[in-house]
């Protein structure tokens, strides 16, 4: 139904960020996330949704460090009527991955070292969430 694919979209994605918050698990279920939101999108469950619970179906691809992922998000806050802020976001996710190709802010709790231009960046007060 389309009820549990937003469901399940919102458990997939947004629980581990709030259950395991500050841990590589909190980006665990991202792809399972990602698969499920194609599929109700690919179904045209999120033009029959609520525009204020519609983003859930987005922020997927928004959490993504791929940029297709990313340029996908950005055409679809783009394409429907969402929260104004909603298409900053994506746009501002999106440019930190054609900048750095990932979000450096998780560098720490995936293991990665952080390049001398990430650590800039985020001592700047570069993005965080």
């Amino acid at each position: 139904s389309d009820e549990g694919a937003l469901a399940l979209t919102i458990v997939l994605d947004q629980f581990p960020r709030n259950l395991f918050r500050g841990d590589a698990e909190t980006f665990s279920s991202d792809p399972l996330a990602r698969e499920v939101a194609s599929r109700a999108i690919e179904r045209g469950v999120d033009t029959r949704t609520d525009p204020r619970l519609r983003e859930f179906l987005y922020l997927p691809f928004e959490h993504s460090e791929d940029l297709d992922d990313q340029e996908r998000c950005v055409a679809l806050f783009s394409q429907y009527d969402c929260h104004p802020d909603n298409l900053k976001y994506a746009e501002d996710h999106a440019d930190i991955i054609r900048r750095f190709g990932r979000f450096p802010h998780r560098n720490r709790v995936l293991g990665r070292q952080t390049t001398a231009e990430e650590q800039a960046f985020l001592d700047a007060g570069g993005f965080s969430g």
